[in-house]
Order: structure tokens, then C-alpha cells, then sequence
């Protein structure tokens, strides 16, 4: 098993310099974590370098459902209803503790986007295609019904909803748990680390990267056989530093949820609804608190940092009101909230909502391989389809290598024996963390975090001294995700080990000086790093509270 740790950056670079590669993937999103997992379990030595943290771009800021697609029935892509719907079982079972069925209640007025014949046809094909399990297949509601699963929804109108459900996830911690698997299996991985070139032989094939570690300043060569570009956003970046592109392109689209109190909007149903301009989004309560989203909307600004404007923010709010007429939601009740970018394909006149989330690969002449497009459900099967891309071109040269083997593979900290074996590891768990002085609310957060993985936390908690800074949980967590998930900076720790910055953002401010302090001094920032860091967390707190209202340029 190789090393996730960030005391070990050094000693994993010269690792990555000295294998002999067969493939280096490029981005640490789910994509690129799923094509490492996919890959080291055939056999092929990988390595993986992401620019940034690993999930920092999309897949740190979707609407965190694993989902199985019911709004491309209205665009008719049933295959990738069919598709989605199965994977999304298939990332249920292999990591439960991430990823938790949830009834979503889609009310229908008069005048709406789905009525009661149109909804009751489309769930029922929803049903078929996903392969949706018997006890989780769609019901028809009557109003009254409705009101009483939510009485927070408009009831002018109200003509009933259909009741289904979806699956809810944190993304990050889904890649997060997915990328440790993939290093417990022999993969090579090593985030804040950029590819400023790719090297290329005489006869203009790739061979291989340099990278620059954006916390040293070092630069470094990676050489290997095959090279796969799963860059997410910055996918045409990549392929720019390769050659000029001619063919398709990505286009960008801003997706942005606010995030609410209980207190404030005590929704206790998610919903799939209708906004006054035709398009259909959620609201989720989740850990206390609701979160709306999303919108859609063309993105040209930096890539690495979208921000909400005064527009987005106005829209999702409009959209709230629209459905749930009694919650008067003004800019001081937003608690929190994020941005994200999803890297459609362009398609030529299409609306964002319109274009297709079908993921295609492009191979350029020099050889390297780039995966766009396609959906966090269906990360798994989008591995496969790039790494048999390059099983094909080694058995072409004589390699061979044996097929994908991660449909039955739990993830890190799935280990649980599935769902069903989860729910007994989860009642276990939770008395053995009340032992530990924890509550069952606070046992059960950690379990759902961490899964398998719990027990080192409970180490970890035990082993906290009671004079801290820091709370023994914050202590335990931010220790295994120093030593374990290779968190750098306070950034990665609060947004994807923890997501703590979107759904406790209270216990962020509360704690963060004790968490610099204490990465300081554990991985032996400098004064400019230390600078550098917390002007860094205190920019993203703001923008999260106050919803920013820069321009898109």
C-alpha cells in the first residue's frame, strides 16, 4: 500500500519519478480518482497529480446527489437514464456510508413543468430504466398528500406530486474515499501539484509532464507510457499546452446553491420544483440546515474561483418564494453557501440545461487521452470507458491487461458489507463512540463520514489531550486528514475532508485559528505560507456568508 499523507509529500514524488509508469492521470476530481482506482485494480501503475486539492473544482460544488437522471427523460436520452440509474445502485452499495436514499417530493401545479399523467408516465419509465429497487419506486400523491409530506409548498393550484427517490451524497468525501482506495490498492497521488508542459519524443508522442508543486515552487519530470487528461473545467487548458484544438470544446456552466438555517427555512422534505422561468430545482435539508440550487448559466470567469452574483443569488431566492410562498427569504438569512462549474460539451445553439451530460473522450496526435463532460453517478462506468481506451492501445502493443473489476468494490471506508451491512455497522459504531464520550448525533456524523474508518478516528479522539484549542473531534478529524487524506491546507480541510465551510460554518470561524496554528506547526509552513493560507480561508468564509456579487466576465 503506498502513502496518502501529507507529511510525506516528497517521498511520494520520488516514488512517482522513480515507477515506471504505465498511466498518469491528470486531475483529482471524481473522474480522475475513479480512472486511478480503475486502473491500479487491472494491474497498470498509476499515478495521479491534481493542480489544486483533490475534488476542489466540480466535484467539491454539484448539488451532492447521486442521482439517476429523471430530467433527461424530458431531453429523451434514455440510455443515460438507464445508464446513471444503474451506476447510481452501484455507488450506493459500494460506499453507503457517503451516499443515503432520500424521498424527493416533485409537486405539480397547474401551468407547471410536469402534471399528474405526464409525471406518473415518466417515474414509472424513470422506475424501469434505473432499475429502481421495489421499495424506493415512485408514488402518486394526492394534494392534501402533498401538504401534509410538505406543508411549506405553494397550495394555489396544487394538483398533487409524485414521490421518488434520489440518492444524496458528499461529493467530496465520495472522492476523497474513492482516491484512498485507489493509493490502498498501490496508486501514486499527489495534490497541489501542476503540469506546466507536456514532453513530447522526437516523433511527437507523449512521454510525459513537467509538473510544478504550487507549495515549494519545485519543478519536476513524470514520464509515462499513457497519459489521460481528466482536468474537469481546466480539460481544454490541458489540451491547449498539447496543441491548438479544432474540434469540440467545453463549455462552462455555473451551478450556485444558498444554504439556510432550520430555523430559517424548516423545510423537512426534499423537493424537486419548479422556478417561475420553467427549469426545475432542489431544495435539501441536510445537518440541520436547507440548501437551494441550482442555477445554470454560461461561465468565461476564473475558473478556479466562481462566485455568486447579485443575479444568482436573486434568482434562487425569487425561486424559493415562488414555491414556498410563507418562507420571506432575504441576503441576511444565507448562512453559507458555494459555486461550482460543470465542463459540458458545447453544443452549437443549445440553452445550458439543454446541452447533454454524455462524457465523450478525445485522443489528440500526440497521444493524449482527454475525458469530458459526463455526471458525478455515473464516475465509475466513466473510468472504465477511459481505461479500456488504454488497455485497447496496449494490446495493440503486445500488453495485455485484464478487464474493469470495480462494479463490486467498496470504496474506502465502504467496507461495511454494502447497505444492508452498513446499518448494523452503523448501530455498533455508535455505541462504541458513546464509550468515547460522544453523543449518538455526533457518533452517527462521523460514521456517516468516515465509514470503516471510524475506529481511527476514535483513536485519534481518545488519544486528544483535554487542554486543546481544538475540540477532541476537530482534533481527530483534522489529524487523520493530515496523516491519512493528505490534506495541505486549512482550506482542503474545512471544504472537502470536512464540508464543515458549507454545512457548519459556525464551527469554521469558531475554529480556525486553532486549525492554522496547528498545520502550521505540524507541516512547517513558512511566514508566507502561513500569510498566504489564512488570507486565503478568511476570503472563501466571506464569500460563503455574504454570497459575493462580483461579475462573470
Amino acid at each position: 500500500m503506498t502513502t496518502f499523507s501529507s507529511y510525506k509529500r516528497e517521498e511520494i514524488m520520488n516514488n512517482i519519478q522513480e515507477t515506471s509508469l504505465d498511466l498518469l492521470v491528470i486531475g483529482g476530481g471524481i473522474t480522475g480518482s475513479g480512472i486511478a482506482l480503475d486502473a491500479v485494480t487491472r494491474g497498470l501503475n498509476t499515478a495521479v497529480i491534481e493542480m489544486q486539492d483533490f475534488a476542489a473544482g466540480t466535484s467539491s460544488r454539484s448539488t451532492k446527489l447521486v442521482h439517476g437522471g429523471l430530467r433527461y427523460l424530458k431531453q429523451f436520452e434514455v440510455g443515460l437514464v438507464a445508464e446513471v440509474g444503474k451506476e447510481r445502485a452501484i455507488v450506493y452499495e459500494n460506499g453507503p456510508h457517503v451516499t443515503t436514499p432520500e424521498w424527493m417530493l416533485l409537486p405539480f401545479h397547474k401551468g407547471g413543468t410536469f402534471g399528474p399523467f405526464t409525471t406518473n408516465i415518466g417515474l414509472r419509465m424513470y422506475d424501469f430504466l434505473a432499475g429502481v429497487k421495489k421499495k424506493e419506486r415512485r408514488k402518486m400523491l394526492s394534494p392534501e398528500e402533498a401538504l401534509q409530506t410538505e406543508p411549506l409548498i405553494k397550495k394555489e393550484n396544487l394538483r398533487g406530486a409524485g414521490y421518488y427517490v434520489e440518492y444524496k451524497t458528499d461529493d467530496a468525501r465520495l472522492t476523497i474515499e474513492v482516491m484512498k482506495k485507489a493509493v490502498q490498492k498501490g496508486a501514486l497521488a499527489l495534490n497541489h501539484t501542476k503540469v506546466t508542459e507536456l514532453l513530447t519524443n522526437d516523433a511527437g508522442k507523449l512521454i510525459g509532464v513537467i509538473v510544478e508543486d504550487q507549495i515549494t515552487g519545485k519543478t519536476s519530470e513524470i514520464f509515462a507510457k499513457k497519459i489521460i487528461n481528466a482536468g474537469g473545467p481546466w480539460v481544454d487548458q490541458i489540451r491547449e499546452l498539447d496543441e491548438e484544438i479544432t474540434g469540440k470544446r467545453l463549455q462552462l456552466t455555473k451551478g450556485v446553491h444558498l444554504v439556510f438555517s432550520k430555523e430559517v427555512f424548516p423545510l423537512r422534505q426534499a423537493i424537486y420544483f419548479d422556478t417561475p422561468d420553467g427549469r426545475m430545482i432542489f431544495a435539501i435539508p441536510r445537518a440541520g440546515k436547507t440548501y437551494v440550487g441550482t442555477t445554470d448559466t454560461p461561465y468565461q470567469g476564473d475558473i478556479a474561483n466562481p462566485t455568486i452574483t447579485e443575479e444568482d443569488r436573486e434568482y434562487i431566492l425569487d425561486a424559493i418564494r415562488y414555491m414556498f410562498p410563507t418562507i420571506d427569504l432575504k441576503q441576511d438569512d444565507i448562512e453559507s453557501s458555494w459555486s461550482g462549474l460543470r465542463p459540458l460539451i458545447a453544443a452549437e445553439g443549445k440553452k445550458p440545461g439543454e446541452i447533454s451530460r454524455k462524457e465523450e473522450i478525445f485522443i489528440s496526435d500526440s497521444g493524449l487521452i482527454s475525458m469530458a463532460g459526463g455526471k458525478l453517478t455515473g464516475y465509475r462506468k466513466m473510468a472504465e470507458e477511459a481505461v479500456d481506451t488504454v488497455v485497447k492501445q496496449f494490446k495493440e502493443e503486445g500488453i495485455l491487461y485484464d478487464k474493469s473489476s470495480t462494479k463490486d468494490l467498496p470504496i474506502s471506508g465502504g467496507e461495511v458489507g454494502g447497505s444492508y451491512g452498513f446499518s448494523r455497522f452503523k448501530k455498533r459504531m455508535i455505541e462504541q463512540g458513546m464509550i468515547h464520550n460522544l453523543s449518538e448525533d455526533e457518533a452517527s456524523n462521523l460514521i456517516s463520514t468516515y465509514g470503516a474508518n471510524v475506529e481511527k478516528i476514535y483513536e485519534y479522539i481518545e488519544a486528544a489531550q483535554d487542554d486543546m484549542a481544538l475540540s477532541k473531534v476537530m482534533y481527530a478529524q483534522l489529524k487523520y486528514a493530515i496523516e491519512e487524506e493528505m490534506a495541505y491546507k486549512p482550506t482542503d480541510f474545512f471544504i472537502r475532508r470536512t464540508g464543515k465551510l458549507f454545512f457548519d460554518i459556525a464551527s469554521v470561524v469558531q475554529y480556525k485559528d486553532a486549525v492554522l496554528d496547528y498545520m502550521k506547526d505540524e507541516l512547517n509552513w513558512t511566514d508566507t505560507q502561513t500569510k498566504d493560507y489564512t488570507e486565503e480561508m478568511n476570503r472563501l468564509i466571506d464569500e460563503a456568508q455574504h454570497a459575493e456579487t462580483k461579475k462573470d466576465h
